[in-house]
């Protein structure tokens, strides 16, 4: 313990002043503090190595160090964040970085639009309550290719997606045909989109009336009255198609396919839910 305090007061006194007065001998304390760097740096080798693990089977370098922290502590590790971060900068071992990331929808405002239900209340208390929809772009080398996608705010989960070399009401509609039919929500669910044509169409419109779902839309402009399908997007452009360079549009599908299905909604821990994955929130509120 006197070994251990000298250790934490080294930056405000001398080794010598203070082992005169815990009456401990210099060289004890020297020797002390060698076999404890020691044990240190056996820790850090051995933790730097789980984070390199995860990172590279789990995570595919798409953790930060918080998340990186809680994936940690659900292995049994008991370690700051602090330490995480110094680890991850020394072993080379941070999440890809952030790029720009861009969305295609257009609004035509010669259409009947919704109002904003939605108001930015982005907790509801139970699943298939409120779902979100948006579409975003993904650039493969032999064209364009354009993802739609449906998030539950409650899990976060992403229930309904669809992908199309083509911006318009079937892609709309192929993501949300795939959250109805495996979903099979309750009538009165909201489905929030920004104002778009292919969410504005009658089409579009006409599916929703048919399954008794509400329709919400954001305000003129406003992107953050959808924030939570942007994110979803910024973090797909960070953890997977910001550092891929797919060759062909089955390619990008493939891609996008595994780490949606796979990795996102069971995998993947969330911030905003407590740091768990989709489907945990999900079983948990069964």
């Amino acid at each position: 313990m006197k070994y251990r305090f000298m250790e934490e007061q080294r930056a405000f006194h001398s080794v010598e002043k203070m082992a005169r007065i815990l009456k401990v001998s210099r060289s004890g304390y020297y020797a002390w503090a060698t076999r404890s760097m020691s044990r240190r740096s056996a820790a850090d080798t051995e933790l730097i190595a789980e984070i390199r693990n995860i990172q590279d089977t789990e995570a595919r370098h798409r953790y930060g160090s918080p998340r990186m922290t809680h994936a940690l502590e659900r292995r049994g590790w008991t370690v700051g964040h602090n330490r995480v971060a110094r680890l991850m900068r020394q072993g080379g071992v941070n999440a890809r970085r952030r790029r720009s990331f861009r969305t295609t929808t257009r609004s035509d405002e010669r259409q009947v639009h919704a109002e904003n239900l939605l108001a930015r209340n982005f907790r509801p208390e139970r699943k298939d309550q409120v779902w979100a929809t948006d579409i975003t772009s993904i650039p493969p080398a032999e064209g364009g290719l354009s993802l739609c996608v449906v998030v539950d705010l409650f899990s976060r989960k992403i229930v309904g997606w669809g992908m199309s070399s083509s911006v318009n009401t079937d892609l709309a509609l192929a993501a949300l045909v795939m959250a109805i039919v495996g979903r099979r929500p309750p009538k009165g669910l909201m489905v929030h989109s920004d104002r778009g044509s292919q969410f504005a169409s009658m089409r579009f419109r006409g599916k929703l009336a048919e399954h008794g779902i509400l329709q919400s839309m954001s305000r003129t402009g406003d992107c953050w009255d959808n924030a939570c399908v942007e994110s979803f997007f910024k973090t797909l452009k960070v953890e997977l198609v910001g550092s891929t360079i797919y060759r062909t549009r089955a390619e990008a599908q493939k891609s996008i396919f595994e780490y949606v299905e796979v990795f996102y909604n069971r995998v993947r821990l969330h911030s905003t839910i407590g740091y768990l994955t989709p489907e945990e929130i999900e079983e948990k509120a069964v």
